[in-house]
């Protein structure tokens, strides 16, 4: 794992303390060798050759797998260095420099003339930015633990970051669970001025569905990017693939065979629970590309073993229980002596594969009924009748469903909105928050792209939420912990641009999701492939935490030490495990499982 971390405009002492930068340093939680600087206004710390001094005073310091549109920059980069590459580029275009730059990164270009500092992350957020103004200066890092041990640093616990983690199972940008620090959302820059910040974006998808290109042309064009993004990421690297048997993951374990000649090695794991296991569909893909693979069974144990060292691993409470799969899978590549792994994530969101996609669907056929007919007719017969009647049940369902607008429908199963937060936080806690902020950001969000479909809006929410602060922290911080890099072929600059041209007519056809992607890979993917339905890492916590005593054992206590803090209603806490034990087994794991995680995150960090 890669990172950085600064400040600029501190005392003099604080910028020459190279304990304070070693401290900051620490929270990174890197094992390769960092270069550090300290300068008269700045001082910055990043790997070797990603960290660049201008003999002007410019400090530019990037991490990721960057690369330049320009040539003349990127042959820099390749000669002499990533960070002189990000100096020069500021140099010659200023903030602008972000036009030319792609691919997964994380930047800061620091002014020790006038202590000003900008930095910025990619377009969909692969790599991070922490920040805070903080005793007259600018701190700053590619993990909260690294900002937040600066002594001048406000380290308090946000309530509104705890309730946000509890609705989304993370903290979605631009908040943290920190009071004071901020994080960039994908496509966005911070500069500072010496005495404030501005945040802005540099980049919006611009989604224009007038392409007339043919389905064959254009599964042509995807097919020949996704290669072209493969070879670039897998060159000189021992490099292997993450399996799951999915459309994404076997679309890279093929290119990546393709590239390595019958060599390529893949990584699977799976779970012995009954609809869980999916590694027939890792087995069938592999044997149909030829590659060497490689297999693990989570067990309950290796749960038990893991989930209080993810919860120190993560700088905020992080609620995804597929991480642990994702830990093992990319542990097991590890251990195989893999240096970098390919993971299919973004596919979904690029090329409509998410269920909610085609239900939201059905949801929007209502509106085209028209609104002097479902105001006058259909709505007051409906609301007039019985509800005990189960097909009456069903269709006031679908249309207090359809009633709520976009995005609001998408959180009409979330757990909070269901109970009421009333119910799950103590009133004294609840009286500090705003309840309404994550439905707030998720409106903002779904309404940013211009002359975009419903469903193009929908992906690009996904694209600032489930893949930025959930499912790329998810794989990106576990394969760090398992001592492997991860790179993302689907998210490359020049894919996601093409994405956006695709008709979203072609990308969700009626009911069928990824049918544009199905059939420009149909040649390509084994049949059970492309008629396989999604899944993925999904974690049988729920059922295990039933016949596994000290997986219980760790729930259960997790959460009567939750209980002594100020946040939840004790009798919730205790609803939980009650509702686990005599209801849904594997919803209610998953509850216990956030709450869990939360308690385990708490403890690990000092709380």
């Amino acid at each position: 794992m890669m990172g950085l971390c600064g400040l600029t405009n501190f005392s003099a002492r604080e910028l020459r303390d190279e304990k304070l930068l070693h401290e900051m340093s620490k929270g990174l939680q890197l094992s390769g060798k960092l270069d550090r600087v300290l300068m008269e206004r700045v001082a910055c710390a990043a790997p070797e050759r990603k960290l660049g001094i201008l003999p002007d005073g410019l400090v530019a310091a990037v991490i990721g797998q960057p690369w330049w549109s320009d040539p003349k920059l990127e042959r820099i980069a390749r000669e002499r260095g990533e960070g002189d590459a990000l100096g020069e580029a500021y140099r010659h275009y200023g903030t602008g420099l972000l036009q030319y730059l792609h691919g997964a990164f994380t930047i800061a270009v620091l002014d020790d003339r006038s202590g000003r500092a900008f930095a910025a992350v990619d377009r969909i957020g692969q790599e991070s930015l922490y920040y805070t103004v903080a005793g007259g200066g600018f701190v700053f890092g590619s993990s909260a633990d690294s900002v937040r041990v600066h002594p001048s640093a406000d380290s308090s616990l946000s309530p509104q970051g705890i309730y946000n983690y509890v609705h989304s199972h993370m903290v979605p940008s631009p908040g943290t669970i920190y009071s004071a620090l901020c994080k960039l959302p994908g496509g966005h820059y911070v500069e500072y001025d010496g005495n404030q910040t501005y945040v802005g974006s540099y980049w919006e998808p611009l989604f224009d569905e007038t392409n007339s290109a043919s389905l064959e042309v254009l599964g042509e064009q995807m097919h020949a990017l996704i290669f072209e993004s493969v070879e670039r990421l897998s060159k000189g690297r021992r490099i292997g693939a993450f399996l799951s048997g999915g459309l994404d993951s076997s679309t890279l374990a093929g290119m990546l065979a393709k590239l390595q000649s019958g060599n390529a090695n893949t990584y699977s794991i799976g779970f012995s629970a009954s609809g869980y296991d999916e590694m027939g569909y890792a087995r069938t893909a592999a044997q149909h590309f030829g590659t060497k693979q490689h297999e693990y069974y989570v067990t309950p144990k290796d749960v038990c073993a893991i989930v209080p060292e993810i919860a120190r691993v993560y700088d905020e409470p992080f609620g995804n229980s597929s991480a642990v799969g994702a830990y093992y899978c990319a542990k097991l590549a590890a251990n195989d002596g893999m240096e970098y792994l390919l993971a299919g994530d973004g596919g979904d969101e690029l090329f409509a594969g998410n269920v909610r996609y085609a239900k939201q669907q059905i949801f929007e056929y209502y509106g085209m009924i028209p609104l002097i007919l479902r105001k006058r007719v259909l709505e007051p017969l409906l609301f007039r009748l019985p509800e005990s009647m189960g097909v009456v049940r069903k269709a006031l369902s679908y249309v207090r469903q359809a009633m709520t607008p976009l995005p609001d429908r998408l959180e009409a199963y979330n757990f909070l909105q269901r109970e009421g937060a009333e119910e799950v936080f103590q009133a004294d806690f609840l009286a500090t928050l705003a309840p309404e902020e994550p439905l707030f950001l998720q409106r903002k969000r779904y309404s940013t792209p211009q002359n975009a479909s419903t469903l193009n809006r929908m992906m690009y929410l996904d694209w600032q939420q489930t893949l930025a602060d959930n499912d790329l922290r998810k794989v990106g911080r576990m394969c760090a912990l398992a001592g492997v890099e991860v790179v993302y072929p689907l998210l490359d600059d020049p894919l996601i641009e093409f994405s956006c041209q695709v008709p979203s007519a072609l990308k969700l056809k009626g009911q069928r999701l990824r049918y544009f992607y199905k059939e420009a890979m149909r040649d390509f993917l084994p049949l059970e492939t492309i008629r396989k339905e999604k899944h993925g890492f999904g974690l049988p916590f729920g059922l295990w935490m039933v016949e596994h005593v000290p997986l219980q054992e760790l729930a259960y206590e997790s959460l009567l030490s939750l209980k002594k803090r100020p946040y939840f209603r004790p009798e919730f806490l205790d609803r939980a495990i009650r509702l686990h034990r005599t209801g849904h087994t594997a919803y209610y794991g998953e509850l216990v499982w956030i709450l869990m995680m939360l308690e385990l995150w708490l403890q690990a960090h000092g709380h």
